[in-house]
């Protein structure tokens, strides 16, 4: 059905739209330079091919390929109905994440507006620029030490509910299941399985819609994450008119999680904001703290099964930290710190598999990279790929080898899982203890064999593998 609204779509804007092709991509100003590259069909530009080579598990061929037909470390494209420029490598991610607020700033694709609407009548990046201030107080390292008990707690009920006593698991499924029910439950305080199975389905529409083709017919992917997000937000709207009663009649703490802070905090103008406006940053949370981390969690089951001498030094290290814990005592941060080995195999699974595969920015105003000319008002895409998986930076790319994060680790900027710069992911310190809890009840509890050893990766936007990662558990004897 995707197939034939793409179809659609193309054939609607090669009929109607040629001509604009002069109008968007007009010569560069005499004597400036573009970067090499090129924009592909009118108006779609090279969109298609970005999104295709994810579809067949091989997003960085998009990117080396056209740096090795240019000869360059940043090329010309269009995306997402904008001309765009992308910057390789390393020293493309460190001109970009250093110059934020200077020459670029955030972008996203308009379907992103779409599918996320602001009540305010403000854009995505304005809305994302208010939550990374609000943030950082809850998700530093120091907040979160406080949370690490409850995740123990979660992850026992999640091992216990949907692993354990199973002969045969679908993982991506579990792993999604289980860092939702921990982002609802940090953010909103919600943990009644239930009320978090409600949310679930409608979540992953969310997430395997926004960027498609923003076709908003009915039955496409795009149509469906739109109507997805409305559903949320009216559910959200819910909840927080009644955390807002329970805050008034001292049933609820001012301290519990984020929504509690948001109703009682107010701006440098002493404005509050409102429900709506809560829904719509609640709702960007939920995503955010829970799409990424289950993609990860599911890549290490998959390496692991894969690894068996990976698996077994983690195994070794993990199950030290469950003899020292006295009978029903929770992990602590103590335990998280110890678990170094562990936490080297998830950062070269996100290595080879990045959850966020890379993030666009926008110039504010003319400037020269490379020798090259970048229009104000064209669209920056950095790629984690064309850095991860660059044999000049990681010798043997796609060889698996947690020591490569010995140590003082890889050189700035070529490791980028969560970004860089002043918008490096404010939740990675969360995305850290939510993967290692989940580890160490993973390898305690069980090994495990993939069911299909030659099992498709699919990227869209983010990795995961076609079927869902289905492995049969053999859990270790008491």
């Amino acid at each position: 059905m995707e197939v034939f609204y793409v179809s659609l779509l193309c054939l609607f804007i090669l009929l109607v739209s040629l001509s604009l092709h002069f109008t968007f991509y007009k010569k560069p100003t005499s004597g400036k330079t573009l970067p090499p590259g090129k924009t592909g069909w009118p108006v779609i530009g090279e969109s298609l091919e970005f999104m295709s080579t994810g579809w067949k598990g091989h997003p960085e061929k998009f990117f080396f390929d056209r740096m090795a037909k240019y000869s360059s470390h940043v090329f010309k494209t269009s995306l997402f109905l904008e001309p765009a420029a992308v910057f390789c490598g390393a020293a493309g991610n460190k001109f970009l994440f250093s110059n934020e607020n200077k020459l670029v700033q955030v972008w996203f694709p308009s379907s992103v507006n779409k599918v996320f609407p602001s009540s305010t009548q403000t854009s995505s990046r304005e809305e994302a620029t208010k939550m990374r201030k609000m943030l950082p107080n809850f998700l530093k390292a120091e907040a979160l030490q406080r949370y690490i008990g409850m995740m123990d707690q979660i992850a026992q009920k999640h091992f216990a509910a949907g692993w354990e006593n199973k002969d045969e698991v679908n993982v991506f499924s579990l792993s999604k299941n289980y860092t939702f029910w921990l982002a609802c439950r940090v953010f909103v305080s919600i943990e009644d399985p239930h009320q978090v199975d409600k949310f679930a389905d409608p979540f992953s529409l969310l997430a395997s819609g926004i960027l498609t083709v923003p076709i908003d017919f009915p039955g496409t992917p795009f149509n469906r994450a739109i109507k997805a997000s409305n559903f949320i937000r009216k559910e959200l709207q819910a909840i927080i008119k009644q955390r807002r009663s329970d805050l008034a009649e001292g049933k609820a703490s001012p301290t519990q999680d984020i929504l509690s802070h948001m109703l009682l905090t107010s701006d440098e103008n002493g404005k509050f904001m409102n429900e709506l406006d809560i829904a719509d940053k609640i709702l960007g949370l939920l995503i955010g703290g829970h799409d990424t981390a289950s993609s990860a969690c599911t890549f290490i089951v998959k390496y692991l099964a894969e690894l068996p001498q990976i698996y077994d030094g983690v195994y070794k290290e993990q199950v030290e930290i469950a003899k020292s814990k006295a009978p029903g005592e929770l992990l602590n941060w103590d335990d998280i710190q110890k678990m170094k080995y562990s936490w080297n195999v998830a950062c070269e699974v996100m290595r080879l598999a990045p959850p966020l595969q890379g993030a666009f920015r926008e110039a504010i105003t003319d400037f020269m990279y490379n020798g090259f000319s970048i229009p104000k008002g064209w669209k920056l895409y950095w790629s984690a790929n064309s850095s991860h998986k660059n044999p000049e930076i990681f010798p043997e790319p796609y060889k698996f080898d947690p020591s490569r994060f010995e140590g003082s680790g890889p050189a700035p900027y070529t490791f980028v899982p969560f970004g860089g710069g002043p918008r490096m992911c404010p939740g990675k310190e969360y995305a850290r203890l939510e993967i290692l809890v989940f580890m160490h009840h993973l390898v305690t509890k069980f090994k495990w064999e993939k069911v299909i050893p030659d099992e498709k990766i699919v990227v869209n936007p983010m990795p995961y593998p076609e079927k869902g990662l289905p492995v049969r558990l053999h859990p270790h004897k008491a």
